[in-house]
């Protein structure tokens, strides 16, 4: 007798899952997710809506068998988008697909999930599970998410009042965040056979423990800076670095100027620079090199930024200014 089960697919185990997570999430549950807004709270209101992975940062957390934490990236990735439009977060909702559902380790995901969106001040409003016997190899999974944010159409963030003479502010990133992990692992471990498990000198903690810290969910702070100041423009930087991000706010008559110099760097990127080796172009194409976004305003504005960064324990650096241009990012230092 064939029966769904002996295909691969334990309806009993995904039931019991959506059961554990409706004990943390109690909103879960129906066909579709219902948010209530408050018609008189908004008068212009617009939805932001953002959809993102992790990608291969989920290869570290197999290789470390710590799966705790690759959801806050999860909601990260997505927040943090909607966010830097200068929308507040609203809600989440998650796919998780594997060949074989492991109860232990989807619900370790799922905790991060929730710990994610509890960070960034929304609600964990649905999801699926899906078991692909046959789609994915052994032990291995894939996530994706989506969520909404909202914002009053006045306040909505957009580079457009970007000028000559403003400040362009990074915000430190934690690290690689979620982006450039296939290059990060072809010079790291299998160019360098790096140990994952090792405490690394450089690093002072085990090299696992550093790829896999999760990405900086930025809303809260970014919330802050909009109820205390004027932002003119913000970049989450994702896949395409600095010059693929930054550029997608300028004006078309405003070139960014970057000041290479202008902030700290984890040293895991320059590890996987010289190990390489691997161009310093390629770098910025890659990676944050430790910016998670950035933030124009008015020169006035910068000390009021930083000191709410500093109150969100975050460090904040000028690094650069706009100038007179064609919407391109030119780098110095």
């Amino acid at each position: 007798m064939i029966t769904y089960k002996t295909s691969g697919v334990d309806i009993k185990a995904g039931d019991e899952f959506v059961r554990r997570i409706k004990k943390k999430s109690p909103v879960i549950g129906g066909f579709g997710g219902l948010f209530p807004i408050n018609p008189k709270r908004w008068k212009m209101p617009v939805l932001v809506a953002s959809t993102d992975g992790v990608g291969t940062k989920l290869l570290i957390a197999e290789m470390m068998n710590r799966h705790d934490t690759i959801g806050i990236d999860l909601v990260a990735m997505v927040v943090n988008d909607i966010a830097v439009c200068g929308a507040k977060p609203l809600f989440f909702l998650d796919y998780y697909a594997t060949g074989k559902l492991h109860l232990g380790r989807a619900c370790e995901i799922m905790d991060g999930i929730l710990e994610g969106c509890r960070q960034a001040g929304c609600v964990l409003l649905g999801g699926e599970t899906a078991e692909l016997p046959g789609m994915y190899a052994k032990g291995i999974y894939d996530l994706a998410g989506f969520g909404v944010g909202i914002v009053e159409q006045k306040k909505a963030v957009d580079g457009s009042t970007i000028r000559k003479g403003d400040v362009f502010i990074g915000v430190e990133s934690s690290g690689l965040h979620s982006n450039g992990y296939s290059l990060a692992c072809r010079v790291l471990l299998e160019k360098a056979k790096l140990p994952l498990k090792k405490v690394h000198p450089r690093l002072r903690e085990k090299p696992g423990e550093t790829l896999l810290r999760p990405t900086i969910i930025y809303s809260p702070l970014i919330e802050a800076l909009m109820r205390h100041t004027t932002i003119k423009g913000m970049a989450h930087i994702t896949g395409g670095g600095i010059p693929g991000n930054l550029c997608r706010v300028l004006p078309k008559n405003i070139n960014a100027v970057i000041d290479k110099t202008g902030w700290h760097r984890h040293p895991i990127f320059a590890m996987i620079q010289e190990t390489g080796p691997v161009p310093e172009d390629e770098m910025f194409r890659t990676f944050n090199m430790g910016v998670g976004i950035i933030i124009a305003v008015e020169p006035g504005d910068a000390r009021g930024v930083h000191r709410i960064c500093r109150r969100f324990n975050l460090h904040s650096y000028d690094i650069g200014e706009a100038v007179a241009g064609n919407g391109t990012i030119q780098f110095k230092g």
